[in-house]
């Protein structure tokens, strides 16, 4: 069920940010480089920026998410900022109301509760952080109706003796982040936004889209379904150059499949002598649907993804060791999005 694109309204760009720890480097220059291009995309008109939460990941500093996202709510002024996501099966839901319910009475209006149910993590680490908890996130609609409930008890009689300060009659946006058709059905079921992480699952993107939509109920939460999508981009001033740039993340998720977990390292030149044949075929297939290239490769590719998903929003990953050379590609990816819709 593809879905043309509203060409008369403009389809906002976001940021999805890592706080990427790259090699040499220090999770305090991380933190640093992340407000930084905070400010930047508030200043090119980007419209969230959002957090990931990981753990046990050298090369990833945003693990303790909701404390990064009040750093930079705090460093910025009007950019909506986020979880992209929380992984609620990690969390007592009564500490997830009550730190996003702080974070939206420190910056109303502007705070993001994206979740998944995921781990973020590997098992060693998701047996820590689930002690006492379950650990497959088979629990997951349980847990989403309990924290929803801390928000807006009287709408959700979930059961809740105990209640969320602050957190309790706050409206904070949840939003649902998956990789698969679990939280697409659901949802489209409670007619709460949906974000599909097709910058790393691109092969799922558009039956998880048909079911988002398909299963759409309207909500008090929203009228029509909206659906935004993660996109890989590298955008250079010249070809040659995003290549190049991009070999960074080709690297990371090259020792991930490796288990091995390291800081980000800095690009090459080519990655020959570096992955063999069928890992460069499994790096091919999972960067599918990543754009690398120069403003006009970035315009085309991204013009006809828009078309051919339908999406009402576009939220842009980019894992670039250099960070002048990341705030020029989002600097490109914001010029195209001008061009895109004028």
């Amino acid at each position: 069920m593809t879905r043309s694109p509203n060409t008369e309204r403009q389809i906002p760009f976001s940021v999805l940010d890592l706080a990427s720890i790259i090699e040499g480097g220090s999770p305090a220059q991380s933190f640093r480089n992340t407000l930084d291009l905070a400010r930047h995309a508030e200043r090119w008109g980007y419209n969230r920026f959002w957090l990931a939460e990981h753990h046990n990941m050298p090369g990833i500093a945003s693990s303790a998410t909701s404390v990064l996202i009040g750093h930079v709510a705090g460093g910025t002024s009007t950019i909506r900022v986020g979880s992209g996501g929380v992984m609620l099966p990690n969390h007592a839901p009564l500490a997830i109301a009550e730190q996003f319910g702080t974070l939206e009475s420190l910056y109303p209006g502007r705070i993001d509760l994206g979740l998944g149910r995921a781990p973020g993590s590997d098992q060693a680490a998701s047996r820590v952080l689930r002690r006492g908890l379950g650990m497959g996130g088979e629990d997951f609609p349980e847990l989403l109706s309990e924290l929803r409930a801390y928000f807006h008890p009287d709408a959700f009689d979930f059961g809740n003796i105990v209640r969320a300060f602050p957190g309790e009659g706050l409206d904070v946006p949840i939003w649902l982040l998956g990789s698969s058709g679990f939280s697409a059905q659901l949802a489209g079921q409670l007619g709460l936004p949906f974000s599909f992480a097709s910058h790393f699952a691109p092969d799922y993107l558009m039956p998880a889209l048909d079911i988002y939509r398909s299963s759409f109920r309207p909500s008090a939460a929203l009228a029509e379904p909206y659906a935004m999508i993660g996109v890989n981009i590298v955008a250079a001033d010249s070809k040659l150059e995003a290549k190049r740039l991009a070999t960074s993340q080709q690297q990371a998720f090259l020792n991930m499949i490796r288990g091995k977990f390291a800081q980000l390292p800095p690009p090459v030149d080519t990655m020959d002598g570096i992955w063999s044949p069928y890992e460069e075929a499994a790096l091919s297939k999972q960067f599918g649907f990543a754009i690398v290239g120069d403003a006009t490769q970035v315009q085309q590719r991204l013009g006809a993804i828009i078309t051919e998903t339908g999406a009402d929003e576009i939220i842009v990953a980019s894992q670039i060791y250099d960070h002048q050379a990341r705030l020029r590609s989002f600097e490109l990816i914001a010029e195209v999005r001008s061009r895109l819709f004028s």
